[in-house]
């Protein structure tokens, strides 16, 4: 039986007269296994529970998983996650993926029972004074409280594993990190694990000699050297090979590496981020993913919130994702709060991109069809969707311009990547490459030079945009 799961611009300051977050329960676990009878306060907003030693609560237990389940604390309560465990996790002798656990119950992996007890509220989390972290925004008090959370975390220089549900932001989490680190002069450079094949991506990490391969023709600084002093961020960890595995678990352990073809190791000063959208701990259960790497990368988590848990941020994103000069009415924002925005954040924003250039009604169609969690807007209901508009402060757009290109300043095009970004979204991105590809001859090694970034980050803008 599978229990259900709750659904869950500028840099202005927040009221101090705000609520704060609301408390949560503040419980105990006690259990008795071959070491004898324990108790122990959870204090995180996670908790893994396992049979291995790198876990928050260690269960001796030879039927309990190495990395078993997972405790959240929520506002309405405790809730207990099976993380694909061999034995399954029972809560008052039921099966479940994830269930909440009331005060007193009892919750069984393995053979070992353990009993959650409720002992009063913890302190409300610390929320970040501000409506923004960087190039992220949000009011909502779990935004804030991640805010907080990643002011913190920032300062130190152990690695960071970022976990999320596709289109929450897990790139601008990890740029915020970098950004207000002491490593935010130093490179920030960008690995996207998922769009490299397996026999290009030890080069692209380690990078290699000259006549290491075939094409090997010069030799190539790989992604960790090319970030000395700074960070490097793995996107789509969950992606990379076994193979390559070990290298890269040797490279967290020691601060070295060695370049494909040589045979001696070569110093690096680096931070590492890494991200996916996939459960690595249930990749580990199921031997897809090595332990003592997820140890090594996760020894800082980030858990980031769906959209569906923080849906009155929703205004706030659609002014930042808006044109310049182009408004959403009312009504249309207080329809977009009570949507599931199934592919989050990107959801919303490609929808409000999509509805500035053609309308509500064909971006809601086009929401629906590709999976974002908008019905399609019949003709009967069209009126309650009305289109965005000017700012009755700036002249309309021209007939069959996008919204907002005209108003560029030429000189934005030339300024470095990261400026740019905040200043425009996928219209505007998508024109950067084209102009970026075209002053640099299609050369996109000179092309990602000049712009600041990664050369595989470049590559996913191609595709993403002109292809």
């Amino acid at each position: 039986m599978r229990h259900a799961v709750p659904p869950g611009g500028e840099h202005t300051k927040v009221q101090t007269f705000e609520p704060r977050a609301k408390a949560a329960p503040c419980p105990h676990l006690m259990w008795r296994d071959l070491r004898g009878q324990h108790k122990v306060k959870l204090t995180m907003p996670s908790t893994l529970l396992g049979s291995a030693s790198g876990v928050s609560v260690v269960i001796t237990d030879t039927t309990v998983s190495r990395l078993h389940a997972e405790i959240e604390l929520r506002e309405d309560g405790v809730w207990i996650r099976d993380l694909g465990s061999r034995n399954g996790t029972f809560v008052e002798g039921v099966l479940v993926s994830r269930a909440r656990v009331a005060d007193g119950s009892k919750v069984k992996l393995g053979v070992t029972e353990l009993t959650v007890v409720y002992d009063g509220e913890q302190q409300p989390p610390e929320l970040w004074p501000e409506e923004s972290f960087g190039p992220l925004v949000g009011r909502t008090p779990v935004m804030r409280a991640l805010f907080a959370y990643l002011s913190n975390i920032a300062k130190a220089d152990s690695p960071v594993f970022i976990q999320g549900e596709t289109g929450t932001g897990k790139e601008l989490v990890a740029q915020a990190i970098h950004e207000a680190s002491p490593r935010a002069d130093k490179p920030f450079v960008i690995v996207d694990c998922a769009a490299l094949p397996e026999n290009l991506i030890e080069s692209e990490l380690f990078g290699h000699a000259k006549g290491a391969f075939t094409g090997a023709i010069t030799a190539r600084t790989g992604a960790i050297e090319a970030a000395d002093g700074g960070t490097v961020f793995l996107d789509e960890i969950g992606d990379l090979p076994m193979s390559v595995q070990p290298r890269l678990l040797r490279a967290l352990e020691s601060g070295t590496i060695r370049r494909v073809g040589e045979t001696s190791r070569r110093k690096v000063n680096v931070r590492f981020l890494s991200a996916t959208h996939r459960d690595l701990r249930t990749m580990v259960n199921a031997g897809d993913f090595r332990e003592d790497l997820y140890f090594r990368l996760a020894v800082l988590p980030v858990s980031v919130p769906p959209l569906r848990e923080h849906l009155d941020d929703v205004p706030l994103l659609v002014e930042r994702f808006l044109p310049r000069g182009v408004v959403a009415s009312p009504e249309i924002v207080a329809q977009l709060t009570k949507r599931p925005w199934l592919g989050n954040v990107r959801a919303l924003r490609n929808f409000v991109h999509r509805a500035a250039v053609m309308g509500a009604q064909v971006a809601l169609s086009l929401s629906d069809t590709a999976g974002e969690g908008v019905p399609v807007a019949s003709a009967s209901n069209s009126a309650q969707f009305p289109a965005f508009s000017p700012s009755p402060s700036l002249p309309p757009p021209a007939p069959g311009s996008l919204p907002g290109v005209a108003d560029f300043d030429p000189a934005i095009f030339d300024a470095d990547f990261k400026r740019f970004r905040e200043s425009w979204g996928d219209t505007g991105e998508r024109e950067y490459v084209r102009r970026l590809l075209a002053r640099h001859a299609r050369n996109v090694s000179n092309a990602a030079r000049a712009a600041g970034v990664d050369r595989t980050y470049l590559y996913r803008l191609i595709r993403k945009h002109l292809l």
